[in-house]
């Protein structure tokens, strides 16, 4: 179903011809190098092949690519997909898809339904995707949601083109930011008590910590009043994580995210991968003791200095962790691929994961880390920095609140994960065609109704003929409709979601011409046999664009 590959392959097995006849220099070529032109008056697509053989051939481009152009096939009833091949200066073949072939397409497409834009080219491959993340010491919010956002695309993408995709959690039950957590909070619950205590500096500050220290004292009483401080430390401690856990939890579930696996780091220095990645490490050489600590000697692998894995009073650091943790993933669990998402303060993190990478004896493309960078949310021209119910932080949840999940999830996936965005509350709740989330979600309504109308009125469609699709609004509905299969392998390639909503917008705007241009249902008997195939054509565009949605997790409405 990806035209382009199939395109590429037509015009190599032109390029095989005409060597083999003696026309052109017999040369290896990989890349064909077929796209789609910018102007659609170029024709559908175009091949600049031509311009790369003319230096090793030692040829003129245009003379290369009349030849090429000359072994085409073109034409007729029996060509397959082309119905032309124009050669332009200075070396570039225009190609168009034959009308007959276009409208055929419409058939296929309602035979894939749901899987239509599914293509085999992960082969199978296993991958773990891990985002969120967030420690559990707090509400979970917009940057978080960002890239919870991508990375449950991203495993949907990854998933339609042949992957076996774990979606995993990694939950941090252990370091120093539990100990600051668990000493915060029993210095809120013993004001809540009524006792004097101070918040440590390197605590928690934000409002969240006393509304959390207020509830447990509603709920368990002072009765960790009577124990000692390194067990009231203890308890409290692992009841405001099992609290913000759930929080958490809550909130991926109404962002509909969700989880294959959540992984705990105290499992690592349980199960013994710490000490199996420190052997690892150790037998290859990248293990060195000073200053009674424990280094990894990353900067024998390009990172810019060596990083502490265990201190030296013994404790290991969060550098040991993510050791142990890609030791798991690597050697225990074998993943074909690793693919990190995480916010923009592990930027600096980069150059270690690569070393680490290396350190294992693995090619670096086994691992790729996504930063994705912070979020501005702006209300009416100004931005927004504080939650306007405590004055503090603004939660995830706040945010869903007001704008909704799938306002949330297209605004987030809309901007590459390396660039800042801003995010326009005020945009995300118009219901208008400025905004793009009701945009697309309109015109699958609007899908809705049209075969809505149809049932209503006894117009059943499964015999309607196809090849009366002529119209040019038909016609570039149908061109959209099959770009889908090519960019979810684009996407599954550059792992760049943000191309989803783009398109679904731009295959909205495809279908709304097209309903615009040419009457569906017209009620006249002598158009019923055009109404049959335009409504096939409208139930195709259903097909793809509830595709897209789903792919985003976003709801496909019925009505508006």
């Amino acid at each position: 179903m990806i035209v382009r590959d199939r395109i590429a392959e037509i015009v190599r097995q032109a390029l095989v011809a005409a060597q083999s006849a003696g026309e052109l220099p017999s040369m290896p070529v990989d890349d064909i190098g077929v796209e789609r032109p910018q102007n659609p008056e170029h024709g559908d697509f175009a091949t600049s092949l031509p311009l790369k053989l003319a230096r090793p051939m030692r040829m003129n481009p245009l003379q290369i690519a009349e030849r090429l152009a000359a072994r085409l096939p073109v034409g007729g009833k029996d060509c397959g997909l082309l119905e032309s091949a124009t050669v332009a200066r200075p070396g570039f073949i225009n190609l168009e898809l034959k009308h007959s072939w276009l409208q055929g397409q419409v058939e296929t497409i309602l035979s894939a339904g749901t899987k239509f834009g599914n293509i085999e080219v992960g082969g199978g491959r296993s991958v773990q995707i891990e985002f969120v993340s967030a420690n559990p010491v707090g509400p979970l919010h917009i940057a978080h949601a960002r890239g919870g956002v991508i990375g449950s695309a991203l495993a949907n993408i990854l998933q339609a083109a042949g992957n076996e995709v774990t979606r995993e959690y990694y939950f941090n039950d252990a370091g120093a930011q539990i100990g600051h957590f668990a000493r915060t909070l029993r210095a809120r619950y013993l004001q809540q008590c009524g006792k004097n205590a101070e918040v440590p500096e390197d605590g928690y500050h934000g409002e969240y910590m006393v509304e959390l220290a207020a509830e447990i004292l509603r709920e368990e009483g002072e009765r960790f009043l009577d124990c000692s401080e390194e067990e009231s430390l203890k308890q409290l401690g692992n009841l405001g994580i099992a609290k913000f856990m759930a929080r958490i939890r809550e909130d991926l579930v109404r962002l509909r995210i969700e989880f294959d696996e959540w992984f705990n780091e105290k499992t690592l220095f349980m199960n013994g991968q710490f000490e199996s990645s420190m052997e690892l490490l150790r037998n290859r050489g990248y293990v060195t003791e000073r200053e009674g600590a424990v280094w990894f000697a990353s900067t024998l692998l390009g990172d810019d200095k060596d990083k502490v894995l265990v201190r030296s009073n013994g404790a290991p650091t969060y550098f040991a962790s993510d050791v142990a943790y890609h030791y798991n993933k690597f050697f225990e669990r074998e993943f074909d691929r690793v693919i990190n998402i995480w916010g923009a303060d592990h930027q600096g993190h980069a150059l270690f994961m690569k070393a680490l990478v290396a350190a294992f004896g693995m090619p670096e493309d086994r691992l790729t880390l996504i930063i994705n960078q912070l979020v501005t949310l702006k209300r009416g021209g100004e931005t927004v920095r504080l939650s306007k119910r405590t004055g503090d932080i603004i939660t995830l949840r706040e945010v869903i609140d007001e704008v909704g999940a799938d306002a949330c999830r297209f605004f987030f996936l809309s901007r590459a994960a390396d660039s800042q965005m801003e995010f326009d509350l005020e945009l995300a709740k118009e219901q208008s065609q400025e905004n793009p989330v009701y945009y697309v979600q309109y015109a699958h309504a609007r899908i809705a109704g049209i075969l809505r109308l149809a049932e209503d009125r006894g117009l059943d469609y499964a015999d309607g003929d196809v090849s009366l699709l002529n119209h040019e609004a038909e016609l570039a509905l149908i061109r959209k409709i099959l770009e889908l299969p090519e960019l979810i392998g684009m996407m599954s390639r550059s792992l760049e979601a943000h191309h989803l909503p783009h398109y679904a917008s731009d295959l909205a705007t495809a279908f709304h011409w097209f309903y615009q241009n040419c009457r569906v249902v017209s009620g006249v008997e002598d158009e019923e046999a055009l109404s049959k195939a335009r409504l096939k054509l409208v139930d195709a565009a259903r097909v793809a664009l509830a595709r897209c949605l789903a792919l985003m997790v976003m709801e496909a409405p019925e009505t508006m």
